[in-house]
């Protein structure tokens, strides 16, 4: 089972995903997929890079994991993320069959729970709030520098 000081561990890798993306002009969402307390898939928002409205953090990190492990099921691993999924990623999410998914805040405009908790797949375990004030933080200051 996942400690608190290991969930803040990863948190805090997809929080320098999350970096890059802000870095890069890109909405600061970063995730990564752990299985056996290792970093198989990362990734961060790549919308207007890519032109692709589906190049989010966690479908990125989602493919690499799948590309890692050769297999379409990450039903053994979890997924760290700095922002509450959209409707599309927990779909994405379920479809992997994630153990379990972290998220650190939420995302009252179009995180999936607005629309629909049970999105995700019913055996995958659901945390939220680690590192909630950084990551939270570092959307707020994103959309003050675009206004």
């Amino acid at each position: 089972m996942l400690t608190i000081q290991t969930d803040e561990h990863f948190m805090r890798q997809a929080f320098r995903m999350a970096e890059r993306a802000f870095e890069e002009e890109e909405t600061p969402i970063g995730a990564v997929v752990v299985s056996n307390l290792r970093i198989i898939g990362k990734g961060y928002n790549q919308t207007e890079r890519l032109q692709d409205p589906t190049a989010h953090a966690e479908i990125l990190a989602i493919t690499a994991a799948c590309e890692h492990l050769n297999s379409k099921y990450l039903s053994d691993c979890t997924l760290f993320v700095t922002i509450e999924p959209c409707p599309m990623c927990a779909g994405a999410l379920r479809w992997a069959q994630f153990a379990r998914v972290v998220y650190a805040a939420p995302e009252p405009k179009s995180g999936f729970t607005r629309y629909s908790p049970s999105l995700l797949h019913p055996r995958t375990e659901l945390s939220s709030g680690v590192m909630e004030a950084e990551c939270a933080g570092l959307m707020q200051e994103f959309f003050r520098k675009k206004r």
